[in-house]
């Protein structure tokens, strides 16, 4: 989810547009990978769209699996 947070439509859909590819070529072979089962639902922060970078957003994705998923393993 991206909220409005006071952007143009096209800030919003270039945030939707890097999200989802992040999710799709990082994190979704990572849980596939571990085993996991789980669903994901990311909702941008106000700071995403500032951060909004591809390989920054990838970054702290994956830290944020790392995170959560690290006392599974």
């Amino acid at each position: 989810m991206v909220p409005k947070h006071r952007r143009t439509g096209a800030e919003r859909n270039r945030l939707k547009r890097r999200l989802r590819e992040a999710l799709r070529n990082a994190i979704l072979p990572a849980l596939d990978a571990s085993g996991l089962r789980l669903d994901v639902i990311v909702r941008a922060r106000r700071e995403a769209y500032d951060v909004a970078g591809y390989g920054e957003l990838v970054a702290e994705l994956t830290q944020w699996l790392e995170r959560r998923c690290s006392h599974v393993r």
